[in-house]
């Protein structure tokens, strides 16, 4: 073979979504390098690198995976492997149908040796979301191995075991209990929706597994695994069109809203949120102020002021509606809405407004939801500080560890170590330095 032969082939694809990104080498580098720390693999590409791939080198896998998916979070739509002339990723094939690729999912899951690997996939606003028209129904018949049948009785095991499995995850975090859902969900929730069943069980069965789909999802957020909660929560969309269940479906586009927006991804967000609130027409006033809520945290952080307080507004009346009706207990309630109104006056820079909201959500809030309660006095009392009110801040942060050591949750370890992280600063303060020995005494780590 010449030297001719053997000569690189430059990447024109990628070449030309940088300059429809508007970006420079060096930015696509830092956009890359970002997203690897996302997901615990922090890389040090550097201009020189994109140099290299665009004269034709290929990158890394995990590099391919964090340059389309930059590429997809700058443009605002879904960049593909070939579109960025990269083949293809393996696995990528035909997709499993709903059932299998759930086992598959709660398999990798239930497994303490892949965790690793879960952890390190990533957050995508590539994602296709499935509309409502493409997934009612569209769930494939499965064929029953065995001559099992399945009534009314299994759903309701279905649904009383997904509340207790959220009744854990509320007090003590999602840690221990998600993987307990994964493993029901592969060991008993599979075998029902292959199950032999009239057409109203097998559709009520589907709409149950949707809903412990969405709350597995959740409890994988909870834990900072946030490629494998977005898997989840496709799989909780395709199960609830399949069982034509609005309810659950609209309230997986509004979680994956929120870890849209809890992410940073305020476009995305807002996108999301807007798509819940879309295909809730029918929606009563608890939904609809839950789904607004959503929209206006979203629109508050791309900057959309006017929307986002128009939005706020809507959930205000839709929950004086519904909290004059018969309350619902465990849905999106008084204390969601001012959590809602804290985040909206947050993004818009009015945190003395956003802590007298939080304030008033911890009161409202029921004391059975322990994991909350531990996040939200953190994110109080950072907004406390931030207005220069450290004793204020101290008392919320010593609140916050009164429970903290009763929860195993990622994002409330999260907050204790933003807690260290900020009162570092203040060590010379007798009651900062008093709560960062008392922080070190509950296992919080004080060097971050």
């Amino acid at each position: 073979m010449t030297v001719a032969q053997k000569k690189k082939t430059p990447n024109l694809h990628l070449g030309r979504l940088i300059r429809e990104a508007g970006w420079s080498e060096t930015q696509l580098a830092t956009a890359v390098n970002k997203i690897g720390t996302e997901v615990g693999r922090p890389s040090k590409y550097e201009q020189s690198a994109v140099s290299h791939w665009l004269s034709g080198t290929m990158p890394r896998k995990e590099a391919r995976a964090a340059i389309v998916e930059a590429l997809s979070r700058r443009l605002f739509r879904p960049v593909t492997y070939a579109e960025a002339g990269f083949p293809a990723p393996e696995g990528d094939g035909s997709p499993l149908g709903t059932v299998e690729g759930l086992v598959d999912l709660g398999r990798l899951d239930m497994d303490p040796s892949r965790r690793s690997v879960l952890g390190a996939a990533l957050f995508s606003v590539a994602l296709t979301i499935p509309d409502w028209q493409d997934v009612v129904g569209r769930v494939e018949a499965f064929a029953s191995g065995q001559a099992v049948r399945i009534g009314m009785g299994e759903v309701d095991m279905v649904i009383a075991m997904t509340e207790r499995v959220s009744e854990l995850d509320d007090q003590f975090g999602g840690r221990h209990a998600r993987p307990m859902a994964a493993a029901f969900l592969v060991n008993t929730v599979a075998g029902y929706l292959k199950a032999q069943a009239p057409d109203n069980v097998r559709k009520a069965m589907m709409s149950a597994a949707s809903d412990l789909c969405y709350l597995t999802g959740y409890m994988a957020v909870d834990e900072g695994l946030h490629g494998l909660a977005q898997r989840y929560y496709l799989k909780a969309l395709e199960l609830a069109g399949a069982s034509e269940d609005h309810l659950t479906y609209c309230t997986t586009l509004r979680g994956m809203s929120v870890q849209a927006v809890d992410l940073g991804h305020g476009a995305h967000a807002m996108r999301l949120a807007d798509a819940a609130a879309a295909a809730s027409p029918q929606a009563g006033p608890r939904m609809r102020a839950f789904l607004a809520g959503q929209q206006a945290h979203a629109a508050a952080q791309i900057g959309e002021s006017r929307k986002a307080l128009q939005f706020m507004s809507e959930a205000e009346k839709a929950m004086e509606i519904a909290e004059s009706r018969a309350k619902a207990f465990g849905s999106y309630d008084p204390s969601s809405l001012m959590y809602h109104l804290a985040q909206v006056k947050h993004e818009l820079g009015d945190n003395s407004g956003a802590v007298e909201a939080m304030q008033e959500s911890n009161k409202l809030r029921h004391s059975i939801y322990r994991r909350a309660k531990v996040r939200h006095l953190g994110l109080t009392a950072e907004r406390q500080l931030s207005i220069g009110h450290l004793e204020a801040a101290v008392d919320t942060w010593n609140e916050a560890l009164d429970e903290y050591p009763l929860v195993q949750s990622g994002r409330c370890d999260e907050r204790m170590r933003e807690m260290v992280s900020q009162l570092s600063r203040y060590s010379s303060n007798g009651q900062a330095k008093a709560l960062l020995e008392r922080a070190r005494a509950v296992g919080v780590p004080v060097a971050v």
